[in-house]
């Protein structure tokens, strides 16, 4: 679970990323899962550009958190920022504030 002052911090690393994934108006399938779950394991923080209503994003928000074992950072407009932790160590490439 990450802390306040964890997700500005990762908001601020995310500011100069390019979405990698995109979601559009039928949902998060299980392809666009695998996706985002391969670009957690390469980036450990990514941007998905959602483009539902406005009513749907924050449902395809938890959907994509419990899919992809992941947090939301920050979500602004269309804009969604997710974290994974690398498992492997030597592989991390964030370092969470405490």
């Amino acid at each position: 679970m990450l802390k306040g002052s964890q997700r500005k911090y990762l908001r601020g690393v995310a500011h100069g990323l390019k979405p990698l994934v995109q979601v559009g108006k039928e949902g998060v399938s299980v392809s666009v899962l695998d996706a985002i779950d391969r670009a957690l394991v390469a980036h450990e923080l990514i941007k998905i550009q959602i483009m539902a209503d406005r009513e749907d994003r924050q449902t395809m928000i938890g959907d994509i958190e419990r899919g992809a074992s992941c947090e939301c950072a920050g979500a602004i407009g269309k804009m969604a920022i997710f974290y994974r932790r690398q498992t492997d160590p030597e592989k991390r490439k964030i370092n969470l504030p405490s």
